[in-house]
């Protein structure tokens, strides 16, 4: 038996997370179910149609298993009970590349609603791992893939 790890989650995240869920469930397994009769029509040796749909029907089912996972271990972030004054998961944070680097704002999450591009980093990323637990006007360094650069905090909501 193993011991599954709590996942930090906000209420958010959560709710992305059920709404996809329910997605898989009653809709692309029906999809895939639909797809894979279709082409077993055409017989099952050399059916492209057929592999792909399997595959689609793997990558659905896996996903569903992992919702169900995060969701069993979700640990509820309450925002709302957030201290400003600190950098914690469920934080926005705004920091700045120093010496003059542009503004970037992050809400830092647990790693199952994490989204770069719409503005949500893990908590396990780099810029996450050292920001946590941090002050406005803190600098630290990061080391990220194209090297080390030093920023600041400059607000925390």
């Amino acid at each position: 038996m193993t011991i599954e790890k709590k996942q930090s989650i906000t209420q958010f995240g959560l709710t992305n997370l059920q709404e996809e869920l329910d997605h898989l469930k009653s809709v692309k397994r029906k999809e895939v179910i639909a797809r894979i009769k279709a082409s077993r029509c055409f017989g099952l040796i050399e059916n492209s149609d057929y592999e792909t749909a399997r595959e689609d029907q793997a990558f659905v089912e896996s996903r569903i298993i992992a919702i169900e996972t995060i969701i069993r271990n979700a640990e509820i972030i309450d925002t709302s009970k957030l201290d400003s004054q600190i950098v914690q998961i469920g934080s926005t944070v705004t920091i700045k590349e120093m010496p003059d680097g542009e503004l970037e704002t992050y809400t830092v999450v647990g790693s199952a609603e994490a989204n770069p591009l719409g503005g949500s980093i893990s908590s396990n990323s780099p810029i996450a791992q050292k920001v946590l637990d941090k002050r406005v006007g803190d600098q630290v360094e990061v080391t990220i893939p194209s090297g080390k650069i030093t920023i600041q905090i400059k607000s925390i909501v």
